[in-house]
C-alpha cells in the first residue's frame, strides 16, 4: 500500500464523519512520523480498533466512547468522561481533531506521541480498566477481519501482531481528524469579506487586543492552531487543593520515587489530579498548569477546562476577564500563571468574542448543535 499523500485531494469517510486527508485552509502540512507513514490500510484499520469496544473490562467503552466523532470528537456535555461502569474519571476529554498538531498530548502532556498516548486509557482503571494488554492482542491475532486487515496494513501475520501495531494504526487514524476551513478561515486567510459577521469581526479585534486571547491561543501568518502547545495556570482547580499542597506535593514526589504509575497516582483522586503537568515535571512553576486546549471547534464542546467545570463560553471569558477567577469576589491564587490578570472586557466586547469563537467550527461539524454542559 502506498502511503497517504499530504495534499491528497481526496474524501474518505470514516465513522460517518467526512474527513480531509489534505491540510485544510487554516492549517499546516500534518506532521507525518517517520517510522510509521500513514496508509490507506493503516488508517481502516485505526478507525476499526478505535470503536471496538471490546477493548475494555465490561464490552462497553471504546476509544470513540469519550472522542465521539458526532460530538466533534469528545463526549460533551459530559463535565468529566465515564469509563467503564459509567464511573467518572478526573479530566474532561479533550477534542481529538487537530490533536495531530499537540506537541504533547494529554491535559498534563504525560505523552509525546498518538502511539503512547493510545496506550494509556486501556489499562486506566476508571476508563477502559484492563488489567493488560493481553485481551486486545487476544482479539485482533482471533478475529478473522483483523487477521486480514493486519496483514493488509502491515504485511504480518495474526501471531506476530503486537500493541506496537495496534497502537500505530490507531495513531494512523488520528491523524486523519485534520478540521480547518472554518468561516474564519475563509474571512482571514481566504478573503472571503462576507464569511463571518461584522460582530464576529469585532470579536477578533478583542481577541487579538484587550482580551489578550492569542498571546496563547495562536494565529500565525498562514496558519491557526488557536494553541500555544504549553502549559499555564489560569486559576482553574488550583483553590481547591491550595490548603492541602503542603501535604499533597511531598506525598505525589514520594509515591514517584516508588514507581508508582502516574495515571493511578494522580488521576484517581480528584485533588491531585489538579496537580497538572507539575505531576510529570516537579517543577514548582508547572503546578495546577494544563495544557493550551486548540479553540477550533470550541463551541461544540461544552463544557470547558481541564475539569469542565466551566459550563458556557461566556463562564470562560468571564474567568479571564476576571483575573483567573470565576468570581470577581474570590482571591486569586499565587500559582496563576503571571499573564493572567483582569482584562475590564464592556458586555459588548464579551458577546462579539463569543461570535467570534462560534466562527471557528469547522464544515464537517456546522450541523452539530451545541450542548448544555450536563448539570
Amino acid at each position: 500500500m502506498q502511503p497517504v499523500r499530504s495534499r491528497l485531494l481526496s474524501i474518505v469517510v470514516i465513522i460517518g464523519i467526512r474527513i480531509a486527508e489534505a491540510a485544510p485552509l487554516g492549517l499546516p502540512p500534518v506532521p507525518v512520523p517517520a517510522d510509521s507513514p500513514p496508509t490507506d490500510a493503516k488508517v481502516a484499520l485505526g478507525a476499526k480498533l478505535f470503536r471496538d469496544k471490546r477493548f475494555s473490562n465490561t464490552g462497553e467503552v471504546s476509544c470513540s466512547t469519550c472522542h465521539a466523532p458526532e460530538k466533534a470528537f469528545t463526549d460533551s456535555p459530559l463535565q468529566t468522561s465515564e469509563g467503564i461502569h459509567h464511573v467518572a474519571g478526573t479530566r474532561n476529554a479533550p477534542t481529538l481533531a487537530n490533536a495531530v498538531y499537540s506537541k504533547r498530548l494529554f491535559w498534563d502532556g504525560r505523552s509525546s506521541t498518538f502511539e503512547d498516548q493510545a496506550r494509556h486509557p486501556f489499562v486506566n482503571p476508571v476508563e477502559m480498566g484492563l488489567r493488560d494488554y493481553a485481551p486486545i492482542i487476544d482479539v485482533v491475532r482471533s478475529d478473522p477481519e483483523y487477521v486480514v486487515m493486519f496483514r493488509d496494513a502491515f504485511g504480518i501475520e495474526a501471531a506476530a501482531v503486537g500493541m506496537t501495531e495496534v497502537t500505530q494504526a490507531i495513531a494512523s487514524f488520528e491523524r486523519t481528524l485534520v478540521f480547518g476551513d472554518s468561516p474564519f478561515d475563509r474571512w482571514y486567510f481566504g478573503g472571503e469579506k462576507q464569511a463571518i459577521g461584522e460582530a464576529a469581526q469585532r470579536g477578533f479585534k478583542v481577541f487579538m487586543e484587550d482580551g489578550r486571547c492569542v498571546s496563547c491561543h495562536t494565529i500565525e501568518q498562514n496558519t491557526a492552531l488557536f494553541t500555544d502547545n504549553r502549559f499555564h495556570n489560569i486559576g482553574v482547580g488550583i483553590s481547591r487543593i491550595q490548603n492541602d499542597l503542603p501535604r499533597l506535593a511531598p506525598e505525589l514526589l514520594l509515591a514517584k520515587a516508588r514507581g508508582v504509575n502516574i495515571d493511578k497516582a494522580v488521576l484517581r483522586s480528584g485533588k491531585t489530579a489538579e496537580f497538572g503537568r507539575f505531576a510529570l515535571s516537579d517543577t514548582l512553576d508547572d503546578l495546577g498548569a494544563f495544557k493550551t486546549p486548540t479553540l477550533r471547534n470550541v463551541a461544540l464542546t461544552a463544557p470547558y477546562m481541564h475539569d469542565g467545570s466551566l459550563e458556557t463560553l461566556r463562564d470562560v471569558i468571564e474567568l479571564y476577564d476576571n483575573g483567573g477567577v470565576t468570581d470577581k469576589a474570590d482571591r486569586v491564587s499565587e500559582y496563576v500563571s503571571g499573564g493572567i490578570r483582569p482584562l475590564h472586557l464592556t458586555e459588548q466586547q464579551i458577546t462579539d468574542l463569543i461570535e467570534f469563537l462560534e466562527s471557528l467550527t469547522s464544515p464537517q461539524f456546522a450541523g452539530l448543535v451545541p450542548k448544555t454542559a450536563a448539570p
